[in-house]
């Protein structure tokens, strides 16, 4: 078994905390994705789990063992980390059985291990070649191979796709989740890309200045984020928010700036119905703006929006537009008619909506 547990995990340098207590519990064979803007400490955490970083507090245990002053090299994880670090003199297959040499492991073995994990990674073919002679993507699925033939309890990945091209970093994200089915190790990933913490994670964390804003599945946190910051950070493009203010003037509505006003579905009144009064944030996600055919579905609301900015993107549009200066985006079908300077009618879900709290930034 080889859980993951970090409790009330510091890291402060100097003056700056880099990590304020951060608590979290990963479960055997789990895949976790920590997330977050640049700075947020989710590196910081992958190399306190590693051994890499020091932790200034808390405590880290992995499959039951504390292993706060145990050297990263005894702690039976392996890394993969965003730039290969290849060694540029050695094959692929060398690369890939170096740390098994190193710990004396029988020729016989390190050849099985490294076979097994060539194969899964669509290596086989590459084994003689040396890192110049291979694309960036063959290189980090190398990296990946050298973590595998370890065998260890836990993987951790710091941003391993950075490096690549869109299209590889799609190809490698399919790569990786093919490599867990296959391997079900526990895995720990960071990344700073939504996209990647969605498709690969059995659960996301999201972090923000050093601590955790919410843990869950990746739908839980689209869904049904817990705070502002979760909400803008998970989808794409991201949710738009709208200051409203909440009124009770029979029946419940959230206003805009300009008067216009929204009817809050039935099935959430009582749960808004305390902050009559209130000036709020609206958070509503591009694809609950769109058109206007659904309109007679309970919960919908017409409005009309002044086009800024159109972009075509094939399967769909986007329509970017202005409330209150701000820049808001709404998903329509590439077929429906928008040029700049129009006004647009778009049906806006309400059954999808989030309402923020000004003070706290919490979702209620």
């Amino acid at each position: 078994m080889a859980e993951v547990s970090i409790r009330k995990v510091e890291k402060a340098y100097e003056t700056y905390k880099a990590v304020h207590g951060i608590d979290l519990e990963i479960a055997d064979k789990e895949f976790v994705v920590l997330v977050g803007p640049s700075g947020c400490g989710k590196s910081t955490t992958l190399r306190m789990v590693a051994g890499l970083e020091e932790i200034t507090g808390g405590e880290i245990w992995i499959g039951g063992d504390l292993v706060n002053d145990v050297p990263p090299r005894d702690r039976d994880i392996a890394m993969v980390f965003q730039n290969y670090a290849l060694y540029p003199h050695m094959t692929v297959f060398d690369n890939m059985a170096f740390g098994l040499k190193l710990r004396k492991f029988p020729r016989e073995e390190i050849k099985k291990r490294v076979d097994d994990a060539a194969r899964i990674l669509d290596l086989t073919t590459l084994l003689d070649r040396r890192p110049k002679a291979l694309s960036g993507g063959q290189r980090q699925r190398v990296a990946m191979g050298r973590a595998i033939v370890r065998n260890p309890r836990v993987f951790l990945f710091d941003e391993p796709l950075s490096n690549l091209d869109a299209k590889l970093r799609v190809q490698m994200r399919t790569e990786i989740k093919k490599v867990h089915q296959t391997i079900p190790t526990t895995t720990v990933y960071v990344t700073h890309d939504q996209i990647e913490a969605m498709t690969l994670a059995d659960r996301v964390v999201v972090m923000n200045f050093g601590r955790i804003e919410q843990v869950g599945p990746p739908q839980e946190l689209y869904h049904n984020p817990a705070t502002r910051f979760v909400a803008g950070f998970i989808g794409s493009p991201a949710m738009n928010f709208f200051p409203v203010k909440v009124t009770n003037e029979g029946g419940l509505y959230v206003q805009w700036p300009g008067g216009v006003k929204l009817a809050v579905p039935p099935q959430r009144a009582n749960r808004y119905a305390p902050y009559a009064g209130k000036e709020m944030t609206l958070g509503l996600r591009p694809e609950h703006l769109t058109e206007t055919h659904d309109i007679e579905k309970p919960g919908v609301v017409r409005i009309e929006v002044p086009v800024d900015v159109v972009e075509p993107m094939g399967m769909e549009t986007m329509v970017h537009f202005l409330v209150n200066g701000e820049e808001m985006t709404a998903r329509v079908d590439p077929a429906t008619h928008a040029a700049p300077g129009e006004m647009l009618p778009l049906a806006a879900d309400m059954n999808n909506m989030h309402l923020i709290d000004n003070e706290s930034n919490k979702v209620v």
